[in-house]
């Protein structure tokens, strides 16, 4: 783990360069993590001590270059800490606090996330690492999904699926979704249930159904009660047509029909 002593006149964000400027090959490596933050955002609406970056730059040693994973949460920091936003996440610059997750997508071009990055993040700190790989997996025999916990300094892979993160209060897993108009798996937020949690668009599609569920059911009552009495309507109709001796003979009153 990173064993950090404050200098004086260390650089600020405004000093360094934002990324490391390295194109991405897959759009998916931005809309990936991008689903994520907006995920957070709704999730987290009412809170304002956290941060997720999307390939934005993390520096974590004066003397080296940053890292700049696809994305990554920090948690006990400001959310927006001026208008201009963050040029990159300078760690002497947010109070030495490390990111509790960072996230790689795997694409085309291999990035050295199952080897180098790991190193880089276990030595940074990062308790939780992730990594998507949905199309290239199997050339090199993993799982699409892996999630790591940092113990003892080095990542244990954990097993199951959506990976509870208990600093969180959330899980992080894969689901089929609708985003951006793309049909496709995705990363989603869950609960400690396993329950995969709505993006915005999706609860208000789940509010709308109801509704729509609601005022059908409300037709349908009302097509009921309507039945019904156009059926009550014919029967007094019926009943009114035969004679007062017709009606007693089958046991109703004929002044009650009056």
């Amino acid at each position: 783990m990173l064993q950090y002593k404050p200098l004086t006149n260390l650089p600020t964000a405004e000093d360094l360069p934002e990324t490391d400027h390295q194109p991405v090959d897959s759009e998916l490596q931005i809309w990936v993590s991008t689903l994520l933050a907006i995920l957070l955002n709704w999730l987290w609406k009412e809170r304002n001590d956290w941060f997720w970056g999307v390939n934005l730059g993390i520096y974590y040693d004066p003397e080296k270059s940053a890292v700049v994973p696809d994305g990554f949460l920090s948690l006990g920091v400001e959310l927006m800490p001026s208008e201009r936003g963050r040029l990159s996440y300078v760690l002497w610059r947010e109070n030495n606090v490390v990111p509790l997750l960072v996230l790689e997508y795997v694409s085309k071009t291999y990035g050295q996330e199952y080897d180098q990055k790991m190193v880089d993040y276990a030595q940074m700190g990062v308790l939780y690492y992730v990594v998507y790989n949905p199309i290239y997996c199997h050339r090199r025999q993993h799982q699409p999904l892996e999630v790591y916990r940092l113990v003892k300094g080095k990542y244990v892979l954990q097993t199951q699926e959506p990976v509870w993160i208990e600093e969180m209060g959330l899980g992080i897993g894969r689901g089929r979704g609708t985003y951006k108009g793309w049909t496709r798996e995705w990363l989603y937020w869950y609960d400690r249930e396993g329950n995969r949690l709505l993006a915005p668009e999706e609860e208000i599609d789940s509010i709308e159904q109801q509704l729509q569920l609601e005022r059908q059911q409300k037709r349908q009552a009302q097509q009921q009660f309507e039945l019904e009495q156009q059926k009550r309507q014919q029967l007094l109709t019926k009943l009114r047509s035969l004679t007062p001796e017709q009606l007693t003979a089958l046991g109703i009153d004929p002044e009650l029909l009056d």
